[in-house]
């Protein structure tokens, strides 16, 4: 009886795995797409919030990647992954800070119809990997950062169609670089979160090892 429920216990978690990769595979897909589109059309424009929502579209890829990796792997790896992930956030919003900061020296008002139609495409890309990742959120540190992702992409995404229209109204640069520098503070934001849950359960499976090796050690 206890074994027949530990293999059924497997099984589901096999399956498990299965559609967590099946996931991971599509919404990694969509936004390395999405992220040489916006980087092409964010350069033509001239817009800092565009570059910068490409760049998160890269930065996703790659958690998406490790996601992958992570998946089949001991708790402790994908504890690790998790860790590896929120770093590349961070790196991630540092440099976009920086790219703000050359706009901000160079005074570019992008141009806003190219910024708006890319910025509308991103968003129904976003919002498709979102539902795609939204039953899968709460499995575990590895999928939990890899939704927050997401969920900070159609936040961004909808400050840069925002920042469009008010350039548009205002003939300034300003939103767009303002759009810029919220986009780059949201990714350190979530970046110290990831950062921190991961670090404690890796602490956490640490102190658990340490304290198995000291009772063989006693036995």
């Amino acid at each position: 009886m206890g074994e027949s429920c530990c293999e059924s216990k497997k099984h589901e978690l096999v399956k498990l795995r299965e559609r967590q990769g099946e996931v991971l595979k599509i919404v990694l897909a969509i936004n390395a797409i999405m992220f040489f589109v916006e980087f092409t059309f964010g350069y033509i424009s001239k817009s800092s919030a565009l570059m910068a929502d490409s760049l998160d579209m890269f930065g996703d890829a790659a958690v998406y990647a490790f996601s992958l990796y992570a998946l089949h792997k001991a708790p402790i790896w994908r504890s690790r992954a998790g860790l590896a992930k929120g770093i590349i956030m961070a790196l991630l919003g540092l440099f976009i800070l920086g790219e703000v900061v050359v706009k901000i020296m160079m005074g570019t008002v992008p141009e806003t119809q190219t910024m708006t139609m890319i910025g509308i495409l991103a968003l129904a890309a976003n919002t498709a990997c979102v539902v795609l990742l939204f039953r899968h959120r709460s499995d575990d540190i590895n999928l939990r950062s890899t939704w927050l992702c997401s969920r900070n992409d159609i936040i961004a995404n909808l400050s840069v169609i925002t920042a469009s229209g008010l350039v548009i109204v205002t003939g300034s640069a300003i939103p767009d670089i303002v759009v810029g520098l919220g986009i780059a503070f949201l990714f350190l934001r979530s970046a110290n979160s990831v950062i921190r849950e991961a670090q404690s359960e890796i602490n956490d499976y640490n102190m658990n090892l340490k304290n198995s090796f000291s009772n063989l050690t006693v036995h």
